[in-house]
């Protein structure tokens, strides 16, 4: 990964962290994109001084806020000349229904709506950069995941944060999929993964005392970073694309998942929610 340059959302803690520093330690030029720059660059100095390397960076980014978005993609793109690996990891898992700054509840709307339009934004670099890669973090609770086409973001009725999350993992590899579909021999793949039950901060809202049960049957960050790390470098899975890894091999995704029909109704109503498609329009 010498002389490369990648991203890793949510890397200030968890598998992002140790991911950004798997990174590293190839010799890649990382920059952490973190919602709390304090955070980050608690994180930075860490994995700077594990990693031997002074080429890890910090830059703010709320995939919570579209305009924070944006101006992350805008900023690393007047930064650095090139993006060779995109790795989308960072998630929330709310137990009640927030929403974001754009009004979309938040689960569906960090975990999928922002992770897409972070990758939308800084597709030209990527393939200008060409051979890349995507990477998107998914969950192998995407298998359970249901897209709630009539009220995706919840706002009828009682809210289920794991239904919520589930869903946005299925988001995930939908998107990936539709995505690997429009970029076939452009030299950028796009791939999704399930890291491992791994023990995050995905589960901070919940009781101190079920985190701690919770973790007892956990892998940890650094197991769970293995596969991220494997598709973001891997040599062996360069020409791979659209596909999904378990435990650092490719496995089938589930059928919602596969179902070219759901992969394409999501990419319309992303493009509606993000206003990319008025965009297409005007243009």
């Amino acid at each position: 990964m010498t002389g490369k340059i990648a991203i890793v959302t949510g890397s200030n803690t968890g598998i992002g962290k140790a991911t950004a520093l798997g990174l590293a330690k190839q010799g890649a030029q990382v920059v952490l994109a973190v919602r709390d720059v304090a955070k980050g660059e608690t994180a930075r100095a860490e994995i700077a001084a594990q990693s031997n390397s002074d080429s890890v960076v910090v830059m703010p980014l709320d995939l919570g806020d579209f305009a924070s978005i944006r101006s992350f993609a805008a900023a690393f793109q007047q930064r650095f000349p090139r993006l060779d690996v995109l790795v989308n990891n960072a998630g929330v898992s709310p137990r009640k229904r927030t929403v974001t700054k754009d009004g979309i509840e938040s689960t569906f709307g960090v975990n999928h709506v922002g992770t897409a339009l972070l990758t939308l934004e800084l597709l030209p670099l990527l393939e200008k950069s060409a051979p890349s890669r995507v990477v998107i973090v998914s969950s192998g609770l995407h298998y359970r995941g249901k897209m709630q086409w009539d009220d995706l973001q919840q706002a009828r009725g009682k809210f289920s944060g794991l239904a919520a999350y589930n869903q946005s993992k299925l988001a995930n590899v939908l998107f990936a999929n539709a995505l690997a579909r429009r970029l076939a021999g452009k030299g950028v793949t796009v791939n999704a993964l399930h890291p491992g039950v791994v023990a995050t901060e995905l589960t901070r809202d919940y009781p101190k005392a079920v985190q701690a049960v919770i973790k007892l049957f956990m892998s940890t960050p650094e197991q769970g970073a293995a596969c991220s790390i494997y598709v973001a470098t891997s040599p062996t899975i360069g020409g791979t694309t659209g596909a999904y890894f378990d435990k650092s091999k490719p496995k089938p995704a589930s059928k919602d998942a596969r179902d070219v029909a759901q992969q394409e109704r999501l990419w319309s109503l992303t493009e509606e929610l993000t206003g990319r498609a008025a965009q297409s329009r005007a243009a």
